[in-house]
């Protein structure tokens, strides 16, 4: 750390004697600046790992230390090594040689012969990532993991984030490249225009028709769902490998979980029951982009389907603009794979008691209660479609759960880019900007903070280099202004281009998630005793019981959506509060704190372990274990008084302001809104209220429509709204006890408490 604030004071003395160039995007901003590498080759964390408690068996077999230290290859950069050619003319026609060596044994199926016939179709699918991607990364051991896997004999089903229309081709070539043959994916095809979709079967693509979903007596209904049954049966007996996407696209107003992806996952599901094979690897996959190609220049405007006619429109933009626009970086992670029988075993005993968010939190908000119920909250925002209707109840709960469970943790093994830690520097740390020299320092800090909790970083590099690249990418948004001193100015646009730096800041949440939670229910705790704007010191006064900051967290917990949280449904909140409480203090905003007459927190020599807690397995908490939590009642803690931590705090709080402000203001509009509406119009009607309010106060990262559905979605399990079937849609309404002004203020009031001025 002393190197890199040594090396930041030689750049800004640096800086003085510099001379202001014509161009500062293509010149390096006109400055020239230390390289200061301060994070690069130090420690990358390998993140990936399955579920020890589901599925502990995976967890050991299919990992060993050595696959760490292999490091990582770029997908699309073909050379002379990777032909059984050498020479100057193999250098210039590798791309070429290598497609002609691509080898995938023969089927005997026409369809499939289509599919295997790569040959002059990979060497163009190459080079036009090559005109797309600066690179594309991909972890070797990852991919040892997955090769290892394969090795069983089993069939391999890719369960992947969705990031981009380009997933579906991108993906596959990389799985494919890397000697995992040829990848069935299932589309949605409500992304691809008619022409495509046909273009897409014949390649091998996998389409739900229609009719699947139709009602369960339906006759037709019931022969589509027999004809999916049966070709999902086919495929894997074969052991072809299958990719679903559980993840909606971004720019999808709705659920975050697929209700598509959760379709082809069950009918896997239900074929490993039945016997059609012993059992299914399944691999949680990742894709990350420092910026996504195909996304709306317009954040309210929806993603366009993807068509033959638009796709090569689209290959002819990015030919024209090879060399003078930025090109982007992709990182592929392949997470440790899994037996689904094992799962399926081992995930029905974590199955407890839940109750819907209207039950746990309805009361509290009122004033009725005071004591949080002991158990889970029960949200799932995903509908469900006709062929998951018809399983069986439990077989259902198993889908979704196992959804959950493998989103959170393809999300938890994603890389942080260096536009997502750009975006959130700028938006909750310099909004009003920041000099260049200075954001060199707290991206090299941004960057460190991150790969300490766990999370790689898709991206290498001199600082210098990543930042001007970074900033290049975001030039829509962010502005330069020169300064005295030969220094410069970023400033963020104000407008949609700060939702669009909201949604980028989004992809680093994960990272500090359990932190930020922690830190706005500190702020909730403190709203009652010491004022917001008051001094640091004030506030490191007040002492915080745990059993206190315990409730406070529970709270938010319940409050926040579970399409954020992605918690897995194998761990009990109650293990996630203290999972939360460690975070705060080993980041050291929170310090022990000693009450008169009681024991040393770090005196464990005279405490007596019960049997039933030695016996207790991990995240079992019922109600005979409240006992276990007495102890809590004797620990106090207080805000550290360093001289970083009030920064720090209100950083970590401001991750979660979008979504908090959103919330806030959705309790404000209540008495506002036009209510009876369909869920569509009311949505409209908030979206509007949150643009007419970012023009007047500033906050345009709570102007964004998946914030607004969330507050809706929100609100209506939590009891405000109330919910009716109509032709024209779902009708909204007010529901009896939140039509007085008085209940809609203490609505309010309970939002804002979490939130940080």
């Amino acid at each position: 750390m002393d190197t890199m604030l040594e090396a930041r004071l030689q750049t800004q003395q640096r800086n003085t004697q510099n001379t202001q160039e014509t161009s500062l995007w293509s010149s390096g901003f006109g400055m020239k600046l230390e390289t200061v590498t301060p994070f690069l080759g130090k420690y990358r964390p390998f993140v990936g790992r399955c579920c020890q408690t589901c599925t502990p068996k995976s967890w050991e077999s299919l990992f060993h230390r050595s696959i760490m230290d292999l490091g990582f290859c770029n997908v699309i950069l073909v050379k002379e090594e990777n032909t059984r050619f050498r020479g100057w003319l193999v250098r210039r026609l590798c791309y070429f040689l290598w497609s002609l060596e691509q080898h995938i044994p023969p089927c005997q199926d026409a369809p499939q012969k289509i599919i295997e016939n790569t040959g002059l179709f990979s060497w163009a699918l190459l080079r036009f990532l090559n005109c797309v991607f600066l690179n594309v990364q991909l972890h070797k051991g990852q991919m040892k993991m997955v090769h290892k896997a394969a090795q069983a004999g089993l069939p391999l089903v890719f369960l992947s984030t969705h990031k981009s229309l380009l997933d579906g081709i991108l993906l596959p070539f990389v799985l494919f490249s890397q000697g995992l043959g040829v990848l069935r994916v299932a589309w949605d095809p409500r992304t691809c225009s008619p022409a495509l979709r046909a273009l897409l079967k014949k390649l091998g693509g996998l389409f739900l028709p229609p009719e699947a979903n139709l009602t369960l007596d339906s006759s037709e209904g019931v022969l589509a769902r027999a004809v999916v049954h049966a070709a999902i049966e086919q495929l894997l007996v074969s052991r072809q490998p299958l990719l679903i996407f559980l993840e909606e696209l971004p720019g999808a107003q709705g659920p975050r979980l697929s209700a598509l992806g959760q379709t082809w996952l069950g009918l896997v599901v239900q074929a490993v029951q039945v016997g059609v094979v012993p059992d299914a690897m399944l691999v949680p996959v990742a894709i990350t982009y420092d910026l996504v190609p195909d996304a709306p220049c317009d954040v309210y405007q929806a993603l366009a389907p993807l068509g033959l006619w638009t796709g090569a429109l689209a290959v002819l933009r990015s030919l024209r603009s090879w060399g003078h626009s930025p090109r982007v970086c992709v990182r592929v992670h392949l997470a440790q794979p899994f037996s689904l029988q094992e799962y399926t075993i081992n995930a029905r005993s974590c199955w407890g008691s839940r109750q819907t968010l209207e039950q746990l939190l309805q009361p509290i908000v009122l004033g009725q209660c005071t004591v949080v119920p002991d158990t889970e909250k029960e949200q799932d925002w995903t509908p469900a479609t006709g062929l998951l209707l018809a399983l069986k109840e439990e077989d259902q709960l198993l889908v979704r759960r196992l959804s959950h469970h493998v989103l959170n943790a393809s999300v938890t093994s994603s890389a942080v880019m260096s536009t997502a830690i750009m975006a959130t520097l700028l938006l909750f740390k310099h909004q009003k900007g920041v000099f260049l020299s200075q954001l060199l320092g707290e991206f090299s800090w941004l960057t460190e903070e991150t790969l300490l909790r766990g999370f790689d970083v898709g991206f290498s590099g001199q600082l210098r280099c990543l930042v001007q690249h970074t900033l290049s990418l975001l030039q829509a948004h962010v502005a330069l202004l020169h300064v005295q001193q030969g220094d410069l100015l970023v400033v963020p646009r104000l407008g949609p281009g700060l939702t669009h730096l909201a949604r980028l800041s989004a992809e680093l949440l994960p990272a500090f998630l359990s932190e930020a939670v922690g830190a706005c229910a500190v702020r909730g705790l403190l709203a009652g005793r010491v004022p917001p704007e008051g001094p640091w010191e004030l506030q490191g006064i007040e002492l915080l019981s745990q059993n206190e900051l315990y409730r406070q967290i529970l709270l938010l917990l319940h409050l926040l959506p579970q399409d954020l949280l992605l918690l897995q449904p194998c761990q009990s909140s109650y293990c996630y509060c203290q999972e939360v409480l460690d975070r705060l203090i080993q980041c050291g905003l929170l310090v022990a704190e000693e009450t008169p007459g009681s024991r040393p927190a770090c005196d464990t020599g005279r405490q007596r372990l019960s049997a039933k807690l030695l016996w207790k397995p991990s995240g079992d908490f019922t109600d005979s274990d409240s006992d276990d939590f007495e102890e809590a009642e004797g620990r106090y803690f207080r805000l550290s008084q360093q001289s970083r931590c009030p920064d720090f705090f209100l950083f970590l709080c401001r991750l979660l302001s979008p979504l908090l402000k959103a919330f806030a203001q959705a309790a404000t509009f209540l008495h506002q809104g036009q209510l009876p509406d369909t869920e569509l119009g009311y949505t409209e009607q908030l979206l509007q209220f949150l643009q007419a309010n970012a023009q007047e106060e500033g906050f345009f990262e709570c102007a964004d429509p998946n914030l607004a559905v969330s507050a809706i979605w929100t609100f209506r399990d939590l009891g405000v709204l109330q919910q009716t079937p109509s032709p024209a849609g779902p009708m909204l309404y007010l529901s009896p006890t939140f039509t007085s002004r008085e209940n809609q203020e203490k609505l309010e009031q309970f939002i804002r408490q979490f939130i940080c001025s």
